[in-house]
């Protein structure tokens, strides 16, 4: 139990009605958890606004309700009725205090940016437990805390969540947390009631802007940027075009990394890797430290996010060695991952579940100079067509070889949207083979895998599943690699064979 007075001591409100001298018996944001003695925040959600169950609340006897809002209430009800400007807003701050402020007891680290939050995240925890430290996740992916990996809704929970998940991370002797800050969460306040001790930016590009989003690239941008007035220390990719928009009005001590000259650390020498079955980069970091480092993700954009990961582990004195140590040993599951397969070629399983990713994804594997760039993708049910038309054109025009398989179908034809990815394909002279069953269309990639080829399994990433009819069945495609080879498929048995 907690006083109301001490949830609302970080507030402006206004009391509309009863008293504050009221013990709180938990805090409610979701209508059909109200109970007697509860603090109910009325959130205006997509499909429903909570205002409306404010009668309810206070017929259930709830203590308190937060409004932004008239509502009306029973003439006879002790509820306190408590008026704010912004109902989110306050969610945050009550949550923050009904978890007695873990944020204060952790270091936080918030990065923002359209690409590379959930690869960096990584890396910075696996660059601070090299070092000793005891480090919490909240990303795109997962949560994790201490041994226990918690399958993540959204990028950013909601912010009564968020602190859940910090409370926990404290007891279970957590020492810092790392987390994935998404444009959404910023613009509903989700990680508001802390201040964050180091926030990152990585890049800006036009996304998540249409209906359930953002209404305009500027409201992407303004969105954004309210990280770096909610954090300490700002740390930006120097590179990116829009750094500058972003970090206007920032209240926090900036400083910048990338390859350029003006960069306070900076990327140089930049070179290639290529192994059996591997790739990777290798560059020199100099400017704030200096030290040669490989990572082994392919790519430009692998070098950002490195850097971006070496920018935040610089101000926890990490030793240059345990830096070193970590990037080598990086793995994201999903994002650009390499799966053994054989020593003639790689195969890699990445999320790009857009053009744009694709494109970018494709794009940078080109430096590599492979003997055939394989794209094997398909792309969601009950979507955009326009996705899929866009997906077929950059495979098409960037791929060797198109394998157009199904991904979450969920309650279309998963042949309608093969065919759609046809249609854009056709804008363009590239091969393809259609193959319908995810694992047979694996399969047939890992047969017919030539030496010195570049496979790329796109889309899922690491998802573990495959929606059909709005029905979940596991599918992790790590698993069908596996049994694929344990079937006694062999790699590249069938190359040149029908191609």
């Amino acid at each position: 139990m907690k006083a109301l007075k001490e949830l609302l001591s970080e507030l402006t409100f206004i009391c509309e009605r009863g008293n504050l001298e009221k013990e709180v018996t938990a805090v409610v944001y979701d209508s059909r958890k109200i109970i007697e003695g509860c603090l109910f925040v009325c959130i205006k959600g997509a499909n429903f606004d909570g205002h409306q169950a404010a009668a309810e609340a206070a017929e259930k006897k709830a203590a308190a309700i937060i409004v932004s809002k008239e509502v009306e209430l029973p003439e006879q009800t002790e509820t306190t009725l408590i008026r704010v400007e912004d109902t989110r807003y306050a969610l945050a701050f009550v949550s923050a205090a009904w978890f007695d402020h873990p944020a204060k007891k952790l270091t936080t680290i918030g990065i923002t940016g359209t690409k590379g939050k959930t690869t960096t995240t990584y890396l910075v925890k696996s660059i601070l437990e090299n070092a000793g430290r005891k480090v919490g996740l909240v990303g795109t992916i997962e949560i994790i805390i201490g041994d226990t990996h918690i399958h993540a809704v959204n990028t950013t929970p909601e912010s009564y969540l968020l602190q859940e998940y910090f409370a926990k991370m404290v007891e279970s002797g957590c020492d810092t947390v790392v987390m994935e800050v998404s444009s959404q969460a910023l613009m509903l306040h989700r990680t508001q009631g802390f201040v964050f001790d180091f926030g990152i930016f990585t890049n800006l590009e036009p996304d998540h802007i249409g209906p359930n989003e953002h209404a305009s690239f500027e409201e992407y941008l303004h969105c954004k940027g309210l990280l770096f007035k909610q954090c300490k220390v700002g740390i930006v990719n120097g590179d990116d075009e829009h750094w500058q928009a972003v970090t206007e009005g920032h209240t926090c001590a900036l400083e910048s990394f990338g390859m350029g000259e003006h960069c306070m650390l900076r990327a140089e020498n930049r070179q290639l890797v290529h192994k059996p079955g591997e790739l990777g980069v290798t560059f020199h970091v100099t400017g704030l430290m200096n030290f040669a480092v490989e990572v082994p993700m392919p790519g430009k954009f692998s070098v950002y996010n490195a850097l971006a990961a070496i920018a935040i582990c610089r101000h926890f004195k990490v030793d240059e060695e345990a830096i070193k140590k970590a990037l080598l040993q990086a793995k994201v599951k999903g994002r650009i991952e390499m799966i053994k397969v054989s020593d003639q070629f790689t195969v890699l399983i990445d999320y790009a579940h857009n053009a744009m990713a694709l494109e970018s994804l494709l794009t940078t594997l080109r430096e590599y100079e492979p003997h055939r760039l394989v794209s094997l993708f398909g792309c969601g049910g009950n979507r955009s067509r326009q996705r899929r038309f866009e997906m077929g054109e950059v495979s098409g025009r960037l791929a060797d070889l198109t394998i157009i398989t199904s991904d979450n179908p969920r309650f279309e034809e998963p042949q309608d949207i093969i065919n759609d990815i046809k249609t854009g394909m056709a804008k363009t002279d590239g091969k393809y083979v259609e193959i319908c069953d995810r694992k047979e269309a694996i399969t047939y990639a890992i047969e017919h895998g030539e030496p010195g080829d570049i496979i790329v399994l796109a889309g899922k990433g690491h998802e573990d599943y495959q929606e059909i009819k709005g029905v979940k069945h596991p599918m992790d495609e790590r698993d069908l690699i596996r049994d694929i080879l344990m079937e006694g498929h062999i790699p590249g048995s069938a190359a040149g064979q029908g191609l």
